[in-house]
């Protein structure tokens, strides 16, 4: 293990768990782990606080205090006594160059890996479910939630507190509103805004006509 800095605060101490890669280069906050296995790869910065488990890293990524990577997906199905629990056993690939913001949690695999492609930039408190598949540059605001199975292209833009919901493919370059309900394929190169979200033009002129018929309305 190559280590730069392994930050302390009072009492909490990084720890780096059997068998963990790290990169030349890293620092590792006060209080952040990293599990058995994982590897990091040069010069990436582990914020206070900060988990990361079952995940490969490539180099120079960012996690700000509080993330949350590699912890099991949200995954059951119905039993005969209440639901059961669906092992969770796949990985977190991370490219290089990506910054994940505080308090954001991205799950592990249920068994093909989850995977967040180079220099993506994800805010603060952002889910990414298991399974997800995340290109490459994409840009995930704040509070945004995309669940489990779906597929973003390329250099997709998703605004604050977005929801996607599972086995959704948003093709490349795409563009989403803030607050929009995602459920169902958006095309490359679409805007899209609004719950369900459609293309933003026809979402702007649904409004419009809402408006004047309420100003038209009695009372």
């Amino acid at each position: 293990q190559f280590i730069a800095a392994v930050e302390r605060r009072g009492n909490q101490r990084a720890q780096v768990g059997a068998g963990a890669e790290v990169g030349p280069g890293c620092v590792i906050g006060p209080g952040a782990a990293v599990g058995a296995g994982v590897v990091l790869g040069a010069e990436c910065r582990i914020g206070a606080g900060a988990t990361v488990s079952h995940a490969l890293v490539g180099a120079r990524c960012v996690f700000h205090p509080g993330v949350r990577i590699g912890q099991d997906g949200f995954g059951y199905v119905a039993g005969p006594g209440g639901p059961a629990k669906v092992p969770q056993l796949g990985r977190v690939l991370i490219g290089a160059d990506v910054e994940i913001g505080a308090n954001s949690a991205i799950d592990r695999g249920a068994g093909e890996d989850t995977v967040i492609g180079d220099a993506t930039k994800i805010d603060n408190l952002v889910h990414i479910a298991h399974n997800c598949r995340i290109g490459r540059a994409c840009l995930i605001m704040a509070q945004a939630g995309i669940a489990g199975g779906s597929v973003l292209g390329d250099g997709v833009l998703i605004g604050g507190q977005v929801a996607v919901r599972d086995h959704v493919t948003i093709g490349a370059g795409a563009m989403l509103a803030p607050k929009s309900g995602v459920s169902k394929d958006v095309p490359a190169g679409g805007v899209f805004g609004g719950i369900p979200a459609i293309d933003l033009r026809a979402w702007k002129r649904e409004v419009a006509a809402l408006r004047r018929l309420a100003r038209r309305a009695p009372g």
